[in-house]
This record gives structure tokens, sequence and C-alpha cells, in this order.
């Protein structure tokens, strides 16, 4: 009779461990396919880089057109936007261009940028040295910022065969609110140029 009851407790201890493992692979989830979506690209999020191209990577002959998107989720009072919509890039050049955020309620307000590339198979070809996506971003009321973006495109775009027909890429923003924010005791994180 012994026999039947451990065999009820390895069970229970098996069957335990896999609820927990689940568990544990349910919060890991969306931490683990965001950093798998920068490395690879994959989904249109652009890969992150710490150190520009080197100027062996650039190709004068070939440039693209990068589009620039901006939205605001209604959660948050501000106004956003690229300084310019579209401009061309060379392939492997380091290219910077600056978005203007403009906090239009009477509070401190903190927000965070979420971005893609589109269409998507760009994503691994664009990739970001600085951006202010990186960090929250805090205006206070009715203050405006200029934030930048470096980044360059990878020449590779060019030769990959599932790629050789994008002629545009689209750098698509959107900012909302940060959660549970006290706005008025937090330091300032946003960089003035």
């Amino acid at each position: 009779m012994r026999k039947p009851r451990n065999k009820n407790k390895k069970t229970a201890i098996v069957l335990f461990s896999a609820a927990a493992g689940m568990v544990g692979l349910a919060f890991a989830a969306v931490p683990l396919y965001q950093l798998f979506c920068q490395v690879t690209g994959f989904g249109g999020t652009p890969k992150i880089f710490a150190a520009a191209p080197t100027a062996s990577m650039a190709t004068p002959a070939r440039e693209i057109t990068v589009r620039f998107d901006a939205n605001v989720n209604a959660g948050l009072p501000w106004r956003f936007q690229p300084e310019r919509r579209t401009i061309r890039v060379r392939a492997g050049t380091p290219t910077e261009i600056n978005y203007r955020a403009g906090n239009l309620s009477d509070q401190t307000t903190t927000g965070n940028a979420t971005y893609n590339v589109t269409p998507f198979k760009a994503g691994e070809y664009f990739s970001k040295i600085e951006c202010f996506c990186f960090t929250e971003q805090r205006l206070k009321a009715g203050e405006e910022a200029v934030m930048g973006v470096q980044f360059f495109v990878d020449p590779a775009i060019f030769t990959d065969p599932n790629t050789q027909d994008v002629n545009e890429i689209t750098l698509s923003y959107t900012f909302f609110r940060a959660p549970n924010r006290n706005e008025d005791s937090d330091k300032k994180v946003v960089s003035r140029r």
C-alpha cells in the first residue's frame, strides 16, 4: 500500500513543478519575445546598436527613403511629431533626425514610446544607435522638447532576396502614458537640445 501513496506524491510534485514552470514562462514570455525581436529585427522591431557603423559599411550609390510617423495614445495629453516626414539616406551611413514633443496639459506627465518598422521584413536591416524611446520621457506642464533618433540602414537590405523590392521604410512611434507614475517627485529624464 505504500507504493501508490509514494506514486501519488511524485505525480503531485511533477504536476506542481510543471505548473510553476508554466507560470514562470508566462511572466518571462514578454521580455524574452521583446529581446528576441530586438536582436533579430523580427516583427518590424529595429535592431539596437551600441555604436555607429564603420565608414567602409556605407554604400555611396545606394539610397533608401525613410518615412517618420508619430502617434500619441489618447491617455497622454501630448503633441508629438517628426521635424521631417521623409528623408533619403545612404545605406550604412549614420543619420540623425529629431521629433518634437509638447505637453498640452497643466500637469507634469511621463511617457514611454514604442516603435516599429514597416515593412516588417526591413526591421532586421534598420538599426538604432541612440533613441529617446530607450528611456521614459517626462515633460512639465506646457513644456516642449526635441528628441533625437540616430539610426542607419544596413546595406545588406539591397542584397537580401527577401528585401530587394523595399525602397521605403517607415519608422513609427507611439507614445503612451507611463504607468503608475508619481509625476511631481520624479527626476527629469528628457534631454534638451
